[in-house]
């Protein structure tokens, strides 16, 4: 498939084939990490099943999700969940017509490939849609392979392989590492800020080119194997 994507078509390009939608953020990650890194995130894990199943394009990645909690940090921004749950069902609408339409209908199904952990409820609802005849899903890298939960050692060893530009080497530093389950309720109810002042989960000060290589490589050999799983339903 173009190595660019759906948007880098014309539409007489577009041929039969399963669209994969990355699903990211804009929201703070500390100091050293992009607003968009969950975004990237997703697109590489996209491009990277694109690049190793047959009959895959990659659509534009949506940018901005439910990101209330990083509210008080700037920078970030948020739709909601709601707002998110619509613009996935609606996504999937306009690229699925309803059977016997006489509309077009280049793609077989879409996959939301999601990389923030803010995202999944929509996303799960989403998936469950009747407007899409059960041939949208979700079979995407989760927002992160163990490790630590936001802007921690995987994020930034992941940025660190996938865009090491991106990375502010000389702002590492480490956030807070008590566990989720100490602070999730607080979280939930006041946000980021009120459990760490730089916005990090985590400690990223040993985060490495190597272990960011190691966990995409795992993030995608779920996501391929996810994928196929889901295929398989879709029959011949």
């Amino acid at each position: 498939m173009n190595a660019g994507g759906l948007g880098h078509l014309a539409w007489p390009e577009v041929a039969p084939s399963v669209l994969v939608v990355p699903l990211g953020s804009c929201e703070q990650h500390g100091p050293h990490l992009p607003l968009d890194t969950d975004t990237r995130i997703a697109v590489a894990c996209a491009s990277a099943l694109a690049g190793r199943r047959d009959g895959v394009l990659v659509a534009p990645a949506v940018a901005i999700g439910a990101s209330g909690e990083h509210e008080a940090f700037p920078g970030t921004l948020s739709i909601g969940t709601v707002a998110l749950e619509a613009l996935l069902v609606e996504r999937v609408r306009s690229a699925l017509p309803p059977t016997g339409s006489a509309r077009p209908a280049p793609f077989r199904g879409v996959v939301v490939v999601n990389g923030h952990g803010g995202n999944v409820e929509a996303v799960a609802t989403a998936a469950t849609s009747p407007a899409h005849g059960g041939r949208g899903g979700l079979v995407g890298a989760p927002p992160g392979a163990g490790g630590d939960t936001h802007a921690g050692g995987t994020e930034t060893s992941l940025l660190l392989h996938l865009a090491p530009s991106a990375v502010r080497v000389d702002r590492i530093e480490a956030g807070s590492t008590a566990r989720w389950r100490e602070i999730g309720d607080v979280v939930r109810a006041r946000g980021l800020a009120a459990v760490t002042a730089n916005g990090v989960l985590g400690d990223p000060t040993a985060a490495s080119v190597e272990e960011g290589r190691r966990v995409f490589d795992e993030l995608v050999s779920h996501l391929c194997a996810a994928f196929d799983a889901w295929r398989a339903t879709l029959g011949p």
